[in-house]
């Protein structure tokens, strides 16, 4: 099944049940979806489209810090819910040695010896973790892992 049909079927299932936030989640991605469809004019593919639930989470996590700084709990808790259903169709999240397998074997790859090369590196990471890990804290890694040659 793919990630678009389990994303129908999900919000089919939180209509019969009467789901009102999850529902509105929902409807969120599949819009998030379309949009990007429609600005294109293509029609995405599952890494695609978990490129788009990856965006919308860090949307979600930005909106949230920001939320919980101002104090306004209730929408705090409103972008929490749409975190947790977003996630939901991410593919299982890559272990930290996963993680550090990855980036050893993309600047191996590369042949990469600092910290200029370090864009060529994300480039393989990214494709390879994507969806699977916090792309920020993998830059991170690199950058640490770079500038330590």
């Amino acid at each position: 099944m793919s990630i678009r049909e389990k994303i129908s079927e999900d919000m089919k299932a939180a209509m019969r049940a009467r789901e009102s936030d999850r529902l509105s989640a929902i409807r969120m991605l599949l819009a998030a979806i379309k949009q990007r469809e429609v600005d294109e004019r293509i029609t995405l593919d599952d890494d695609q489209i978990l490129v788009v639930i990856d965006r919308q989470i860090r949307q979600r996590r930005d909106s949230l810090s920001g939320f919980e700084a101002a104090g306004r709990e209730d929408l705090a808790a409103r972008e929490r819910l749409e975190l947790e259903v977003l996630s939901a169709y991410l593919p299982a999240q890559a272990s930290p040695e996963d993680i550090a397998a990855e980036i050893d074997a993309a600047i191996a790859t590369t042949g990469a010896s600092g910290l200029p090369q370090m864009g060529q590196v994300m480039a393989i990471v990214k494709q390879r973790l994507a969806g699977r890990a916090d792309l920020s804290a993998v830059s991170a890694m690199v950058r640490s892992r770079l500038s330590s040659r």
